[in-house]
């Protein structure tokens, strides 16, 4: 099973590219994986937000539990080095919740292959939808660098807002 998964940082404070942060990603994401595994097939990663696409063992569709083991291991080994100086509400204190991670998160079963490829074209180009680069390939917390190098995407895919060129 697949899933796209959309998780947000706390109060949307722009940690996620630094390179502690993505340090702390990665190493957690490796972590996990050896207990609880899973493929990311697709990922972009914005200074506030990550976008993902999850492939699950069969018969296993428990995306939740690996998100909540990331965002755990990210906070409890890279929280200090991270510095966020934003406060914690009430609410989190009493639940033991720290400041990196909105609890909340957004997530999609994929149904089919179509679904799969507009969730990677949606990734892929998320980027410069926010406006942090013009086109996909400059943004460099990407996958979209290893479609490109596979073929799955042309060159110029996402260039002047021409997403079209898909080859899967």
């Amino acid at each position: 099973m697949a899933y796209f998964i959309t998780q947000v940082t706390y109060q949307r404070v722009p940690w996620l590219c630094e390179e502690v942060g993505r340090k702390a990603l990665r190493e957690a994401i490796i972590q996990v994986k050896r207990t609880h595994p899973f493929s990311i097939d697709e990922i972009a990663l914005l200074p506030d937000h990550f976008h993902c696409l999850l492939t699950l063992p069969p018969d296993d569709a428990d995306f939740s539990v690996r998100l909540r083991l990331v965002k755990g291991y990210v906070t409890r080994h890279y929280g200090s080095a991270l510095g966020i100086n934003r406060g914690v509400s009430l609410s989190r204190q009493k639940r033991g919740e720290r400041n990196l991670w909105q609890r909340r998160y957004w997530e999609h079963l994929i149904r089919d292959e179509r679904d799969f490829a507009r969730h990677c074209d949606y990734i892929h180009y998320n980027p410069v939808r926010h406006g942090l680069c013009k086109n996909p390939q400059d943004w460099c917390f990407s996958s979209v660098h290893r479609f490109i190098a596979e073929g799955i995407y042309p060159s110029n895919w996402g260039q002047d807002d021409d997403t079209s060129g898909r080859v899967c």
